[in-house]
């Protein structure tokens, strides 16, 4: 892989969610520039800017690292969010069969 793709992984780790491309390289994406995601049946990506990419990742597993992500950047941001975090909506039904099928 070339090092300077490399580097911006690295640099863009803390700012963006990592995702994975069909030929198994990693790729790092601003969240901020999702446009939509779709699953038919590999799931594709649409930026703002009419880019699309597709990636290995569920569309689910998609939101939830932007979820995830989002979270992680108010934690900094809002104080006492790790209590207000607790009091998140509750898990999608699917999720938790998924959960409880992998244990």
């Amino acid at each position: 892989m070339n090092a300077r793709i490399v580097a911006v992984l690295r640099i863009g780790a803390d700012e963006m969610i990592r995702l994975t491309r069909l030929n198994r390289h990693p790729l790092a994406v601003n969240s901020d520039l999702i446009k939509f995601i779709e699953q038919a049946p590999d799931t594709v990506i649409t930026l703002v800017n009419g880019e699309k990419l597709i990636v290995r990742e569920s569309a689910d597993e998609v939101l939830d690292r932007i979820v995830d992500f989002r979270r992680s950047v108010l934690q900094g941001l809002v104080p006492g969010w790790d209590r207000i975090a607790n009091l998140s909506l509750p898990e999608r039904p699917e999720k938790r069969a998924d959960d409880q099928a992998e244990r």
